[in-house]
């Protein structure tokens, strides 16, 4: 991958509905390829998306050293995606998957929530991303449907016997891609996600390494019947489709072979995708992986309501936005909240809430605590509450907005 980096009014109404009508949107995780590994290795249909869209550098792990990092781990990076927010939120802290916290919603419950009768699709060799990190038929999901589901392979010994090569993880793989494909172009989901494990076990057993790389090139490969697909969509129905692609995490500093951890190169990865607006954010930030889920909800024109917006820790891809990089501190006796001016337009108003019932599906009770324009980059408001030992803040701007936690040391 290269860096690359009256009737007329009518007319114009209709068209923008139907546009907004035949919307599809697509992500697809690859499993654990570093930014420098994507970077040095030939990729043209990633390449090809990119000149549609862009490639830009991305992390994944949440802040390092404070209250959301995260570990770099598989299923913990897939929820990042998910659910737009961090660990410290999800709560999906390794591949058990223990104990998600489900009040965070996924893109898919947003979705179906607002538009019960569009279509959802999965595609993956873990059975356990559609039943437990999208929680498909728990209470605590509302009981999701999704509408159509192909996964479970791994568990299919019969037509995949294990080997020690895992050469049935990409007979696996292979299937799996095929079949998003061949489904895309004959009932075209609305929203779909595609998983593909291959290059982490080729990572895993050789690290940085011969094996390794030919796997990421047969991850393109893949990954060019999916464009394909999209592209007959786009010119046989005339469909506008957005796809994202990235990765779960990188890899280990020394050789390659584990992760986990919060080295630079488990932390770096890298999404591509055929989006149109791309924002200042991706094309000169650093995005994160939290970052996918809103700008896949914008696109989508999903309505999150105020309560879960709040929660969001990603910030939108494309389209305006108004603001990165908040930070909140306790000094002095007043809480200091500073952040990266994009648009300088308009005012910044700060909330304030020193419980967190949300993270119990209760309801948070905020304050207004100042409003201050944009384009001051700061806020300083004077503690009332000086006992609490918890804070969330939120900071609404008029194109998007940025939370932090505060949480005091006792």
């Amino acid at each position: 991958m290269k860096y690359l980096i009256a009737g007329l009014l009518i007319v114009s109404i209709t068209g923008h509905c139907f546009s907004q009508q035949n919307r599809k949107a697509i992500f697809v995780i690859v499993d654990g390829i570093s930014a420098d590994v994507i970077e040095k290795l030939n990729t043209p249909a990633l390449d090809a998306i990119a000149r549609e869209g862009g490639y830009t550098r991305a992390y994944v792990g949440g802040e390092k050293g404070g209250y959301s990092q995260t570990p770099t781990i598989s299923a913990v990076g897939y929820n990042s995606l998910l659910t737009g927010t961090w660990v410290n939120k999800h709560n999906v802290w390794g591949n058990d998957i223990a104990a998600p916290n489900y009040n965070y919603p996924t893109i898919f419950r947003l979705f179906k929530d607002q538009y019960p009768a569009k279509k959802t699709a999965v595609f993956s060799s873990w059975e356990d991303n559609r039943t437990k990190l999208v929680g498909e038929g728990l209470e605590a999901t509302g009981k999701i449907k999704l509408d159509y589901h192909f996964d479970g392979l791994e568990l299919d010994t019969v037509n995949y016997p294990h080997d020690k090569e895992r050469d049935f993880m990409h007979r696996i793989d292979e299937a799996v891609v095929n079949h998003a494909a061949d489904y895309i172009r004959k009932e075209s989901p609305d929203l779909s996600w595609v998983y593909l494990e291959y290059t982490d076990d080729m990572g895993h057993m050789y690290g940085d390494s011969p094996q390794f790389y030919k796997a990421v090139e047969i991850m393109d490969t893949q990954i060019s019947r999916l464009w394909s697909a999209i592209q007959y969509r786009k010119q046989q129905f005339k469909e506008d489709w957005v796809i994202y692609i990235t990765t779960d995490h990188g890899r280990r500093e020394e050789d390659g072979k584990g992760h986990g951890g919060q080295s630079d190169r488990e932390r770096n990865t890298w999404i591509v995708t055929n989006a149109r607006g791309l924002n200042s954010y991706f094309k000169t930030g650093v995005p994160g992986v939290v970052d996918i889920m809103p700008s896949l909800a914008r696109f989508l024109d999903i309505t999150i309501p105020v309560s879960q917006a709040r929660e969001i820790d990603g910030i939108p891809l494309t389209g305006k936005i108004s603001a990165t990089n908040a930070t909140a501190a306790i000094d002095q006796g007043s809480i200091v909240v500073n952040w990266k001016a994009l648009n300088k337009k308009g005012n910044a108003k700060i909330w304030i809430s020193s419980t967190n019932n949300f993270k119990q599906g209760g309801k948070d009770d905020y304050i207004l605590a100042a409003t201050v324009p944009v384009s001051d980059q700061k806020a300083t408001i004077a503690l009332t509450d000086k006992k609490s030992p918890f804070y969330k803040i939120v900071i609404e701007f008029p194109d998007n907005l940025l939370n932090r936690w505060i949480i005091v040391d006792k």
